[in-house]
């Protein structure tokens, strides 16, 4: 099965709306925060992708629990950078695993 590349843009912002249970308005504003920024088509319509979703659900998570949304913000861009270190973590224990000491 060919899975659909989770980066890129193809829900337009009513659909995103829909399935985060957000308002195009909210969207909007998580845009203008830097919360995220989705793609664009070349007449400036916003697409938004599966990250994007899972990242807007992620915010609506945070805000229930009581962040405001810069610390939301800030939350989200931490584990985005944990999880980018934990994967190059674990390539360099691959790495050491198969040839038998750490890269130079």
């Amino acid at each position: 099965m060919n899975e659909l590349d989770p980066t890129l843009g193809v829900y337009g912002i009513a659909t995103a709306a829909e399935l985060t249970g957000l308002n195009p308005q909210t969207l909007r504003l998580y845009e203008t925060r830097g919360i995220l920024v989705p793609a664009r088509t070349e007449g400036g319509t916003r697409r938004y992708s599966s990250n994007d979703i899972r990242r807007l659900k992620r915010v609506a998570g945070l805000l229930g629990d009581g962040l405001n949304l810069a610390g939301a913000g800030a939350v989200l861009d931490l584990q985005d950078r944990n999880d980018e270190l934990q994967a190059q973590n674990d390539t360099l224990r691959k790495e050491v695993v198969a040839t038998g000491h750490a890269p130079s």
